[in-house]
């Protein structure tokens, strides 16, 4: 998101995102090493945004980072950038919904997906940078935080 000029306030702008370097030093770590890191990334949160990209649903650790924010009790929101430009000027296709394929099975053999109980939004369409904050406060709100 750094990277695509979406954000501008400057107190995001000098956060502490994580580059593709520091990635793939923690990838060669192996899988412990992977959900270390995460369990650290989300330390001293509250809410957990995951951003919302053409295979975000299918990426194992995507799933273990929402499976340990709910364990956390985070709220959590989902954020599509598929419309947000690269550096060359292109979009993407829209990701399917991780909350949706990802949930809960109930005792009577049905399945409760996460979008029932987590909002999504899409950063062009619904102003993500004027309304992010926002979004973060109700997803806290609603998770007791």
């Amino acid at each position: 998101m750094r990277n695509s000029n979406v954000v501008r306030n400057k107190s995001i702008e000098t956060s502490d995102f994580i580059d593709s370097a520091t990635w793939e030093a923690v990838k060669r770590g192996g899988d412990e090493e992977i959900k270390r890191w995460i369990n650290n990334q989300l330390d001293g949160t509250s809410v957990t945004v995951v951003l919302i990209g053409a295979l975000t649903a299918n990426r194992n650790w995507v799933k273990y980072e929402i499976d340990k924010s709910i364990e956390r009790d985070n709220g959590l929101l989902g954020v599509y950038i598929h419309s947000c430009r690269d550096f060359q000027g292109y979009t993407d296709v829209k990701g399917e919904n991780p909350f949706d394929k990802w949930g809960y099975n109930q005792p009577d053999g049905t399945f409760k997906p996460l979008s029932l109980y987590y909002h999504t939004y899409d950063w062009i369409a619904n102003n993500g940078r004027e309304n992010l904050g926002q979004w973060i406060d109700q997803a806290a709100k609603a998770a007791g935080r």
